[in-house]
């Protein structure tokens, strides 16, 4: 009979074994669904079942904007939607007006100036949605209508902080200015409410590998008939970012102007059946609530700590991710140990500097987008509370127990 000794240090053992979680804010959580539908050999490209579901995911992927208008794929990720946004909507010496509540707002406005567009920002902080009432006041100030375009962002994705694109619209409106409204919903479709024409969005950007559960690769970019008229004058456009082709293409080749991106379309047609099997409706009421979970575990956490949500309002909090401030080395001990000893991956900051964070490190982000239960964010919780032990973060207690209420209840 043998025996087995129990005389081993700590350190020799992990906890990380097992299924990692990639608490990120995107990619999110692949489902095996479709992993295994992309799992194939490569298809014709030129006819049969790749071309034939095409115009069903194009109408799966309207649906889930709630839109009547076009969609335009592309082979990219978030910034290559950014760019043919940019392409179809502007000339070089058009000017457009950036409402930023983080940094992927800057990060848009950035790449339009590089394109030749004239950008002035609107300045919200990192903590605040846009002010519809200050969106008004600066539109009210150009009665000569240069400003072609109003550019937001839904979520940004850095601060989690949500602005109300409906009030944009009311904003723009109450100026009784032509500008286009143009909406990064890169990470928070299919996971935050979004109606892109009951809410007068002209040009909306989005990518596959959050809400949507497929690997990074696709780009997407609605646009409404008045954003299809600049497109006639526009001077940016290029042939390879033009979605005229892509949405009315006299060959299938030109859908995607080149080979298509086989694998990822299957990927995306079984993501698309997994959100209308559960509807969308259900779908943006279980991101609410395991984001109203994460808020009451941090919320808790808060009592006698230095853990913070950085959007303190819950009404412009995302329902997509949740970026938690600590301080800078505290988030970068946390961060470090639930990843090397609990198998979970927390995002990193982004562009958080601060006069008491130069760094801009003492933060850290849930992803909790997409292919996600309350087990899966019970357990990421439960390893984040024992990072904060492990790691001797003051803390207050409870956590689990609030977020575990919140999930009990409708």
């Amino acid at each position: 009979m043998r025996c087995f000794s129990t005389d081993f240090k700590a350190a020799d053992m992990t906890l990380q074994t097992g299924r990692d979680y990639l608490a990120i804010p995107g990619p999110s959580v692949m489902p095996d669904r479709v992993l295994r539908a992309m799992h194939r050999a490569a298809p014709n490209i030129y006819e049969g079942e790749l071309v034939d579901m095409v115009p069903g995911l194009l109408a799966g992927l309207k649906r889930v904007a709630r839109t009547e208008g076009d969609c335009a794929i592309y082979i990219g990720n978030g910034h290559a939607g950014w760019e043919a946004a940019i392409s179809n909507v502007f000339s070089r010496g058009d000017r457009a007006l950036v409402c930023a509540t983080g940094a992927f707002a800057h990060g848009w406005g950035e790449m339009a100036t590089r394109m030749g567009v004239e950008i002035e920002v609107l300045e919200f902080g990192r903590q605040s949605a846009v002010d519809p009432a200050q969106l008004t006041a600066r539109l009210a100030a150009d009665p000569e209508g240069r400003i072609k375009a109003v550019m937001a962002v839904q979520v940004d994705t850095a601060t989690s902080v949500r602005t109300d694109i409906a009030a944009l619209r009311a904003a723009i409106d109450a100026a009784q200015h032509p500008a286009l409204l143009m909406a990064d919903c890169i990470a928070c479709l299919a996971c935050d409410v979004f109606e892109m024409d009951a809410w007068g969005c002209d040009v909306m950007v989005a990518g596959c590998q959050k809400g949507l559960m497929v690997p990074p690769g696709l780009a997407f970019v609605y646009f409404s008939a008045r954003a299809d008229a600049a497109r006639e004058t526009a001077n940016c456009v290029t042939a390879y970012w033009d979605w005229r082709p892509r949405v009315a293409p006299d060959v299938f080749y030109n859908y995607f102007c080149g080979t298509a991106p086989t694998h990822h379309l299957y990927g995306l047609r079984e993501a698309l059946s997994m959100i209308e099997d559960e509807g969308i409706e259900a779908v943006w009421a279980r991101h609410a609530r395991i984001a109203r979970a994460v808020w009451a575990a941090v919320e808790a956490w808060g009592e006698g700590g230095t853990v913070r949500l950085n959007a303190a309002d819950p009404a412009i909090r995302s329902h997509a991710v949740t970026t938690v401030r600590a301080a800078p080395e505290q988030a970068r001990q946390l961060r470090r140990w639930v990843r090397e000893n609990a198998g979970l991956t927390l995002g990193k900051p982004i562009g958080m500097v601060s006069e008491d964070d130069p760094g801009g490190d003492g933060a850290f982000r849930i992803g909790h987008m997409g292919h996600l239960n309350a087990h899966m964010i019970m357990g990421a919780l439960g390893a984040i509370e024992a990072g904060l032990t492990a790691c001797e973060i003051p803390h207050g207690d409870g956590a689990l127990s609030a977020a575990a209420g919140v999930l009990s209840r409708p």
